[in-house]
């Protein structure tokens, strides 16, 4: 279609077109017509073929999205300027004059420029991307798109729900956020997994020696072993660090002293999308061991509990 307008261009220019519209002559508004259909299409043609290349070569969904948008940045404002050149055939005044009229946008829409500024910076720190999990101020959920002045979240927990299930809407906060609040991320590309804690109360007549070794074998056989390769990674990552942390590499219990009763919490590794779905089956194989000894394991009966 650029060929085609291009061809339209050169043959009105050779052959002429009489007359005129409030004192312009028709060739001159055809030409100028049939040359921004030109640049637009070239624009858009561009944009696609070099996308669609892109996506070919690349399987992962999260470069392809933020690929789409700095291409349709990119092209958007080269398409935009070479439309304004071509109309107004005055590339050094179209210059000067963007400069003048980005000045004064600047005041005019500075909430959007701060997003466009987030959007950026969205881009090159990588504070998140599609897919990851994350908490800004009081929202919580998945990106499912981070466009140019936005970011869209399918809400997790909310008002709806609890145990860090989707609740089915959509949360729309403005890239500007990330400039001035935290942002925690729950699935960062490097390491896509957090520590949990699951919390089981027991009577001070528990033999609790059998029960912390109970609640560590059970989470073990469970996870132990996909733990572990998990830590390796992540004491990579420390090591690339100034940070002197002892990890462990096996699922843990720590005691906490109550007024009724003692809690153990057993610490372990999960993928965040999975937690509450392994701490319900860690409810299950535990509390199933527990109950295969009730004369060493003893849960409180006070009703304050």
């Amino acid at each position: 279609m650029a060929v085609v307008c291009a061809g339209g261009v050169a043959l009105v220019r050779r052959v002429g077109v009489e007359g005129s519209v409030q004192g312009i002559a028709v060739a001159f508004l055809v030409v100028k017509l049939l040359s921004l259909a030109a640049v637009g299409f070239a624009t858009y043609g561009c944009y696609r073929i070099l996308l669609s290349v892109y996506d070919r070569r690349t399987a992962d969904k999260r470069r392809r999205h933020d690929a789409k948008n700095l291409f349709r940045l990119g092209f958007g404002a080269a398409g935009t300027l070479a439309a304004l050149g071509v109309a107004t055939e005055q590339w050094v005044g179209l210059l000067f004059s963007l400069g003048i009229v980005g000045f004064a946008v600047t005041f005019a829409l500075q909430q959007p420029l701060f997003s466009l500024i987030g959007w950026l910076y969205i881009m090159v720190k990588r504070p998140y991307q599609v897919g990851d999990r994350v908490a800004i101020e009081d929202s919580k959920g998945d990106v499912v798109e981070v466009s140019f002045l936005v970011t869209t979240l399918w809400e997790i927990n909310g008002d709806l729900v609890s145990s860090n299930q989707p609740s089915g809407r959509t949360i729309t906060l403005p890239n500007s956020v990330v400039l001035s609040s935290h942002v925690k991320n729950f699935t960062q590309e490097e390491f896509p997994f957090v520590w949990n804690e699951l919390a089981v109360q027991v009577a001070y007549e528990t033999d609790f020696e059998f029960a912390t070794e109970t609640m560590r074998s059970v989470a073990d056989d469970y996870l132990g072993d996909e733990m572990a390769a998990r830590i390796g990674r992540y004491r990579e990552r420390l090591d690339e660090t100034p940070v002197e942390l002892e990890v462990q590499d096996r699922p843990t219990v720590n005691v906490v002293q109550e007024e009724s009763w003692v809690e153990f919490r057993l610490r372990y590794l999960a993928h965040p999308r999975r937690g509450q779905r392994v701490k319900n089956e860690l409810y299950r194989r535990i509390l199933a061991a527990f109950n295969e000894h009730p004369d060493r394991v003893k849960f409180p009966v006070s009703r304050n509990r």
